[in-house]
């Protein structure tokens, strides 16, 4: 390197220094931190104590770590579909020139800025066995009663209800992927006589499909992170049918001060989720089309 060319390296890297700092310190240490904790003893009031695997092996024993493991895979298998279809059904239903178009499009996306204690507590009314106006509206029609949030049966729905009420950044996300479809396309397919289906099958489908990969691994990672719905709504009952894997690493951490075994948990935590991420990839990669291939 000449000097110049040392000079603008060393411009370049103190104007990102800022970023490099908060980088390190603030994630790439936490990272490191915590991997090396997860093979300690570590209460936080103490000083870690290197034990190896053994945390990684007690997580084997751990009847409530498979509960809530098993908790977070039930409830993202359910929401996970219901989230992905209702947010592009939606993004296609507004995309199309009907009156009042714009009103139906914030309609649907306000409720994705609502802070999600904010959102627990609203729908922890709505689902009020007694006063609620979930059950109201059922009774209507002559359905009895549900216990949404008292009943093992149904808490794990009552926790999809407001995750699929929040999906309107999914939908923003999708209406502008609609948007860059070429119309030509179109007018092409209906030239050959495709109806509506046939148009979304062939031709929008296959165009926002790096989108829709994009919706799926982000709501992955999403749903299985949840934490504060579940947490405000249920506190992991009843009978720890919505005690969900991330409310576990922080009972743990924070309540039991048991942090190296959370630590632990985390990195499996971090470990499913490549896990499902390469799943999904390898799943949809003969399914994905790039306009520029």
């Amino acid at each position: 390197m000449t000097r110049g060319d040392r000079q603008k390296l060393f411009m370049g890297l103190l104007f990102i220094s800022p970023w490099i700092i908060g980088f390190i310190l603030f994630l790439a240490y936490p990272i490191a931190a915590s991997l090396y904790y997860s093979l300690c003893h570590y209460s936080v009031l103490a000083e870690p104590v290197y034990v190896g695997m053994e945390n990684y092996t007690s997580l084997l024993h751990d009847s409530v770590f498979k509960v809530a493991l098993v908790n977070t895979l039930i409830y993202a298998a359910m929401a996970l579909p219901i989230n992905m279809l209702m947010a592009l059904g939606l993004a296609v239903l507004m995309h199309r020139p009907i009156p009042g178009r714009g009103i139906f499009r914030t309609m649907f996306f306000l409720p994705s800025l609502v802070p999600l204690v904010a959102m627990a507590i609203l729908w922890s009314w709505l689902l009020n066995t007694e006063y609620g106006l979930v059950n109201y509206l059922l009774s209507l029609v002559n359905v009895p009663p549900v216990d949404w949030l008292g009943s093992t049966q149904w808490s794990k729905v009552s926790m999809v209800f407001p995750t699929t009420w929040g999906v309107g950044g999914m939908i923003v996300i999708y209406l502008a992927s609609l948007q860059e479809v070429p119309l030509h396309l179109y007018e092409a397919a209906r030239l050959d006589g495709a109806r509506f289906w046939r148009q979304f099958w062939h031709v929008t489908l296959p165009l926002i499909s790096p989108v829709v990969y994009f919706n799926l691994i982000i709501t992955i990672i999403q749903l299985l992170q949840v934490f504060i719905i579940p947490y405000i709504m249920t506190k992991g009952g009843p009978a720890r049918s919505t005690l969900f894997f991330v409310q576990y690493v922080y009972d743990t951490a924070f309540r039991f001060l048991r942090m190296g075994y959370a630590s632990a948990m985390a990195w499996i935590l971090f470990l499913v989720i490549l896990g499902l991420t390469l799943i999904a990839t390898w799943a949809t990669a003969k399914r994905i089309y790039y306009s520029a291939e």
